[in-house]
């Protein structure tokens, strides 16, 4: 296995992670933001205010999004278990 072929699979695992990941921040983002100007516009101070808005959406997104995270992840594990298997015949 070469260096660029390392650095390939590197960049692809980098890469489906931030696809992974994104979608469940950003959702956690807007709902911080939307929480924290409700607070800031009311004057109310609580703190699990914060929180549990943003567990249930995070939770919730993670349900709709589970399908798509799951085939990506396959997909990639796929890929990678087919490049090892070319370089274990070479």
């Amino acid at each position: 296995m070469t260096v660029t072929e390392v650095t390939d699979i590197m960049r692809e695992a980098l890469w489906v992670t931030i696809k992974l990941s994104l979608p469940i921040l950003l959702v956690a983002l807007i709902v911080g933001l939307v929480v924290s100007l409700f607070q800031a516009l009311t004057q109310i101070q609580e703190m699990t205010l914060s929180f549990i808005p943003k567990i249930l959406s995070v939770f919730t997104a993670l349900v709709f999004l589970f399908p798509f995270m799951l085939t990506t992840l396959m997909e990639y594990t796929i890929k990678l278990f087919d490049r090892l298997q070319t370089v274990g015949a070479s």
